[in-house]
């Protein structure tokens, strides 16, 4: 699959249906409505991966301002979340090319650093994320809640381990990486 046919650009309003992935994803439907009204606030952003003919193979969520401004403060510091490449696009340079796009718009609008969470219990993607300069800070316990598509409230447990890359050479490492 050449990358060149790989398309990335902000979602807009008819995607919100493809980011469930025929029904997959059916369960996040209020948390990607909720997403793209603070896209329209300028408090996040929807990335996708498209690949012609194929469709969306890629999403990404980004907050820049949350209730948590460990995570997303406004102004240094983006979350990146909600990270998923279809199965039959993974390890083919998608998740490479998806972050190296959203690293490039964080920096043209000013941040300096961007955190993530992976799941401790996928070394896949904490390899991905290494290899392209991100490191372990501390472990997250990874509770967290969303809304269903049906209004019941979902409470989900998934320990992780807090990562960041500083994305402008301005900013110092200010702690060393924790070893896991």
């Amino acid at each position: 699959m050449p990358n060149s046919h790989i398309r990335i650009r902000q979602a807009t309003q008819t995607d919100l249906p493809t980011l469930e992935w025929d029904g997959e994803l059916i369960h996040y439907r209020r948390l990607f409505s909720e997403t793209y009204q603070q896209a329209r606030q300028g408090q996040a952003i929807i990335w996708v991966a498209e690949l012609e003919q194929a469709g969306l193979i890629g999403q990404v969520l980004v907050s820049l301002k949350s209730e948590r401004p460990e995570l997303s403060d406004g102004v240094m510091r983006a979350y990146v979340y909600g990270f998923r490449v279809k199965p039959r696009y993974r390890s083919q340079g998608v998740g490479s090319q998806m972050m190296a796009v959203i690293e490039a718009d964080l920096r043209q609008r000013g941040f300096s650093i961007v955190t993530l969470n992976v799941g401790q219990d996928n070394p896949g993607a904490r390899r991905l994320y290494e290899r392209i300069g991100y490191r372990v800070v501390s472990p997250d316990p990874g509770r967290w809640s969303y809304i269903d598509e049906k209004g019941r409230r979902i409470n989900v447990h998934e320990p992780a381990w807090r990562m960041e890359k500083f994305i402008n050479e301005k900013v110092n490492l200010a702690s060393p990486p924790i070893p896991c």
